[in-house]
């Protein structure tokens, strides 16, 4: 395997340890250079480079980005596209080397890293673009000098591909006899970094991330044993993360925004009635609690509900407590007639 030599960043780090997990490459010879006939050299002997040389082409196992004209993205067809106005997917974001690599061999560095995904193509799949939106493309876009907004406010220096640039030998550090030994050995611990917390991110996403998309598609599919308008929703304890996964899940199914109003219950043992956000807003509800209810609690929210058990209504009518499921539920169908 072949990448540059000289300082180094997240995304050829990223890169390299990802190649790391094929088998084709687990115990392959990482040299690190810019002479192209050292790269040429590795490439005909079979051998990969990435984030270097000029070149890219798959069928040469040449995987590099900095070359003028480079303009490709996650999901979109390779050669067409010139820039973000004539990408042919749903990513815009121009590719580094860890973005490369994940485009040609993710499906079977997640396989690899994550056996179960293997024999399962629908998870695969889901794992794959959550993958790249919550992770690789980030570290593409900072390697490519993408600003995250048009306005930043603040500078943000605890990122991974922050934490990696420290890990380079700084300016002044003391001499040493073999330098290139020195940031070779400090290019595998950033390596090592980036690829820890890749691991990481693809193991919380199958087995926390996953395991909720499950249990909010078995819920939507109940929908009607719950309420029979089809609007309500209800898991048995809380703390799942539902909302992303409810609305990618209500779009696959061609339902639309049919979920009003989520129940389940809290650590405490109150039953929550939440309502659905409409997506992309942090505090705009599908449907809200009736504002009549809103800011009270206990008897007087009890009465004036007509709903006995009732023990809060939040002032902003997102979201209220009963003590049991059937009062949640009797809040939600108020709700929905209000």
């Amino acid at each position: 395997m072949g990448t540059h030599s000289g300082s180094f960043q997240c995304d050829e780090a990223l890169g390299i340890w990802m190649l790391r997990t094929l088998p084709k490459w687990k115990n392959a010879k990482l040299v690190r250079s810019r002479d192209p006939a050292v790269l040429d050299g590795i490439t005909a002997e079979g051998g990969i480079v990435i984030d270097v040389g000029g070149v890219y082409d798959e069928a040469r196992l040449r995987f590099d980005h900095h070359q003028r004209g480079f303009f490709e993205t996650y999901d979109g067809k390779v050669g067409e596209a010139s820039g973000p106005e004539g990408a042919t997917g749903k990513f815009l974001t121009k590719l580094s080397a860890c973005g490369l690599i994940y485009k040609h061999y993710a499906r079977e560095i997640l396989s690899e890293l994550q056996p179960s995904l293997a024999s399962n193509e629908a998870r695969l799949n889901a794992v794959l673009v959550k993958v790249y939106e919550s992770m690789v493309e980030g570290l593409d876009a900072i390697d490519n000098g993408i600003e995250i907004a048009d306005t930043v406010r603040y500078i943000e220096g605890t990122g991974l591909s922050s934490r990696v640039g420290r890990l380079n030998p700084r300016w002044n550090a003391e001499p040493v006899d073999d330098p290139v030994a020195r940031e070779n050995e400090c290019f595998e611990r950033a390596s090592a970094l980036a690829g820890g917390e890749f691991a990481e991110r693809v193991d919380d996403l199958v087995h926390g991330w996953l395991p909720a998309r499950d249990l909010v598609g078995a819920a939507l599919a109940a929908r009607h044993g719950v309420d029979g308008s089809g609007s309500v929703i209800c898991f048995e304890s809380g703390g799942m993360p539902w909302r992303e996964h409810l609305y990618q899940l209500e779009r696959e199914a061609g339902l639309g925004p049919v979920t009003k109003f989520v129940l389940y219950a809290d650590q405490g043992g109150m039953w929550r009635v939440q309502a659905v956000t409409v997506e992309g807003t942090a505090f705009t509800n599908r449907v809200s609690l009736p504002e009549a209810w809103r800011g009270l609690r206990d008897a007087v929210l009890c009465k004036e509900a007509g709903i006995e058990g009732c023990c809060f209504v939040h002032a902003a009518g997102f979201i209220g407590g009963h003590k049991t499921r059937e009062g949640a539920l009797a809040m939600a169908k108020a709700a929905l007639l209000s």
